[in-house]
């Protein structure tokens, strides 16, 4: 019962399978090649990002039972056709959901209060009060776009704030008793009333680039807009101008339309004027990729895959 590892994870994983008497074996050096030439040998095999297993992967395998990404997102693996071969696709968001909760609410709060920018003044001995007035949370409406593990979380971090949550997803019914503080909603409120928006979703052809110029204007209010998702969920160019124009008050981004598959670079050969805008505007927050990406959450990631892998019962 050996199992793969693609890309890095925490030593747990490997510690608490061996115990259990998998074998699992370093393979983050391994190049695509080598690994499907030892594909058979493995009943399991863990990624993170590293490249995609596609169809033509998969192809290849006639021993597997399980995938398991380190994280939430799966887009860079073909689970339906995955799943047709009775391979199990495993993902972890409970282990980050935490961590990617406080980073939006952490962006999110820098922004409102000019945090980033009251620093710097106040490094270089500029003492400005009134023109770093902040703005609060208390009272404005909050729309969460996708209420899975990151959504909720989002809106539990937000529930002391007093905001107005609302939230929306069609996949799913909010139970009403455990959130007696979100409102589920139809996207028709989330245009009417929404102050600060904030994406939980996957990337899927549903998604790509969902956020866009007509999706964007048709916010009844001139908005914030934090994506701690993917970031082709939201395109860089149509944001960009409506930061210019000032409906789009100012933005938090994790992610960028421009990262590598593997979420480890930008393409930087390729970075247009749109990401230069980005990082000279006051009005907007940046940070690579890092949400979900804390010290307790890459114990928890690889923690949560463990359960999963044994609750398969392969041994």
């Amino acid at each position: 019962m050996k199992i793969l590892l693609i890309d890095t994870i925490h030593p747990v994983f490997a510690e608490k399978l061996t115990a259990k008497g998998f074998e699992v074996v370093d393979g983050t050096t391994w190049t695509r090649e080598k690994i499907l030439e030892h594909i058979n040998e493995f009943v399991g095999i863990s990624i993170r990002s590293r490249f995609k297993i596609d169809k033509s992967f998969l192809k290849q395998s006639s021993t597997l039972k399980f995938i398991t990404r380190a994280g939430a997102g799966m887009e860079n693996i073909d689970v339906a056709f995955a799943e047709t071969k009775g391979i199990a696709c495993i993902s972890s968001p409970e282990g980050n959901r935490d961590a990617v909760g406080e980073h939006a609410l952490g962006m999110l709060l820098m922004l409102l209060n000019r945090i980033k920018i009251a620093d710097a003044e106040v490094r270089n001995g500029i003492w400005k009060r009134a023109e770093n007035r902040g703005t609060e949370i208390k009272n404005k409406s909050i729309g969460i776009i996708g209420f899975g593990n990151m959504g909720s979380t989002f809106a539990k971090k937000l529930q002391g704030f007093e905001a107005n949550i609302l939230a929306y997803d069609p996949y799913l019914k909010i139970d009403a008793k455990k959130f007696s503080f979100v409102k589920q909603v139809e996207m028709n409120e989330i245009f009417d009333q929404t102050d600060i928006l904030s994406l939980h979703i996957p990337l899927n052809d549903e998604t790509l680039f969902l956020v866009n110029d007509e999706y964007i204007n048709r916010f009844n209010k001139n908005i914030y807009i934090i994506n701690t998702a993917r970031g082709k969920n939201l395109r860089i160019a149509d944001l960009v101008k409506n930061l210019k124009s000032g409906k789009v008050l100012g933005a938090c981004l994790d992610v960028l339309e421009y990262e590598s598959t593997s979420f480890e670079n930008l393409d930087a050969a390729s970075l247009p004027d749109d990401y230069k805008y980005l990082t000279q505007s006051e009005n907007v927050i940046l940070t690579p990729h890092i949400a979900g990406w804390t010290h307790e959450s890459n114990y928890k990631l690889a923690d949560v895959l463990v359960e999963k892998i044994l609750q398969l019962k392969l041994i």
